[in-house]
């Protein structure tokens, strides 16, 4: 039965800006300079007359969505674009109300046409994969979440029980969820403060001799520059997953790095998180590694807290992955696996024990999943897509509401901070960083929260 506080889409209109990176960043083999934004508004009014306008922002992170050789990075990217462009459109003419639940599950059933549409508008040699179509949709979930909240006044997260969503989670999960709201997966308040996880890219230089010439542009440059500027505390370090010797080498180099630098700040407690990006041909490679970086460095083994989609995203084609031997020492994730439920259960099935949230998958699915990985007890992180400005602080507000995040990954203000310009003197605590956190209080406001 409709509620009151359901709305109507009234106009979804959208714009687009390209950002150049400041230092560029690899990752499964490629490397990224620039990132497209795409922008998103929309207007919305309420069944009892009541009107807001909520903005979303996210890159489309072709080269991290669609990884294909069949196709090049910038037809990809317009393909990405194109299909963001036709989400917008199908939104400014969908006319029935709902909660941002109902009317992103709804607009989702259109996608297959959408990208068929594309695909035959661009001439595609390759079908365009599902993650590559839920980036493009999600700068138009976020708007649509982010204004029902500014219509009602209230944060959005705050709106997801029984008195403002029309159905429970039965609906968009399995019967397991009878009876349940997103409001026993989320929190009434943001947490305060969260650690950030600071990005290791496979060419970032870890000590000075590493740099050939700096950039001089005021912001650190070594791993250590980065360390004792931003205090921080978590270090999420890319892998190759291809070259054994050098991977257990690098993550040796990175604890010797952070071991000078933080015993200038006088800390013993640092973490990491490990992110191979699919590269890892089998278990056994993993098994391995682990092996010998215990080997080489029992307490840069000690310090890892979990490890990020180590083989092929497609779980479904290749059976023989099975994760079950290495989540016995630390967790393990899917990312760029992780689609929708019936993905987690696979993973779950074989062996994975966490699942990687990601905004630029989109809001809806963030949370979804977020009560399923909860229901499941699996480990829950949340990743970002070198997310600058809005979409960064889109990201960290989901890391803030779902209860078993420990800490937010945000890699924005290492390679692209022109993107976080006038953003960060509205939100100084979560771009100003000197302790390792940000400040997720801050995004308490109506809507998303900021």
């Amino acid at each position: 039965m409709s509620k009151p506080t359901d709305i109507r889409l009234k106009q979804v209109t959208y714009s687009q800006e390209r950002i150049q990176y400041r230092t560029p960043i690899k990752f499964g083999g490629r490397v990224v300079n620039d990132a497209l934004l795409f922008n998103v508004t929309a207007d919305v009014e309420t069944q009892d007359g009541r009107r807001g306008q909520g903005f979303g922002s996210m890159p489309m992170g072709n080269v991290w969505a669609w990884p294909t050789d069949k196709v090049d990075g910038e037809t990809t990217l317009a393909a990405l674009v194109a299909f963001a462009e036709r989400g917008v459109k199908a939104a400014d003419a969908h006319d029935s109300p709902g909660h941002p639940l109902e009317l992103t599950h709804e607009l989702a059933a259109a996608h297959g046409q959408i990208e068929s549409d594309v695909e035959g508008q661009l001439s595609l040699a390759d079908a365009m994969p599902r993650l590559a179509q839920l980036v493009a949709a999600s700068p138009l979930e976020a708007a649509i979440h982010d204004a029902y909240g500014k219509a009602i006044g209230e944060n959005s997260y705050n709106l997801l029980g029984a008195e403002f969503v029309n159905s429970d989670l039965s609906t968009y999960l399995t019967e397991e969820f009878a009876g349940e709201y997103l409001d026993q997966y989320t929190s009434r308040q943001p947490k305060a403060a969260m650690p950030i996880y600071h990005l290791v890219g496979a060419l970032d230089p870890l000590f000075a001799d590493d740099i050939a010439k700096r950039i001089d542009d005021g912001l650190p440059e070594t791993l250590g520059e980065w360390i004792q500027g931003d205090g921080l505390t978590h270090l999420k370090i890319k892998l190759n997953g291809d070259d054994l010797d050098w991977d257990v080498d690098r993550v040796v180099a990175v604890e010797r790095a952070a071991s000078e630098a933080q015993s200038v700040r006088a800390c013993d407690r640092w973490f990491y998180s490990l992110d191979f990006n699919e590269k890892c041909a089998d278990v056994q490679y993993i098994l391995d590694f682990l092996a010998k970086v215990g080997e080489k460095s029992a307490i840069a083994l000690d310090r890892v807290q979990y490890i990020e989609q180590p083989t092929h995203r497609d779980l479904r084609a290749n059976p023989e992955n099975r994760m079950h031997e290495a989540a016995k020492i630390k967790p393990v994730v899917i990312d760029e696996s992780l689609l929708d439920l019936e993905s987690l259960l696979l993973a779950r099935e074989q062996g994975y024990s966490g699942i990687a949230l990601k905004a630029c998958k989109g809001h809806s699915e963030a949370l979804l999943m977020g009560a399923a990985a909860q229901k499941y007890n699996l480990f829950l992180c949340v990743q970002d897509l070198t997310c600058v400005g809005a979409s960064f602080l889109h990201s960290a507000s989901v890391a803030a509401r779902v209860p078993t995040v420990a800490a937010i990954e945000g890699n924005g203000r290492q390679y692209c901070p022109v993107g976080n310009m006038g953003w960060d003197e509205r939100f100084p605590g979560m771009f100003n960083i000197s302790d390792g956190t940000v400040a997720t209080s801050e995004l308490s406001g109506a809507g998303l929260g900021f």
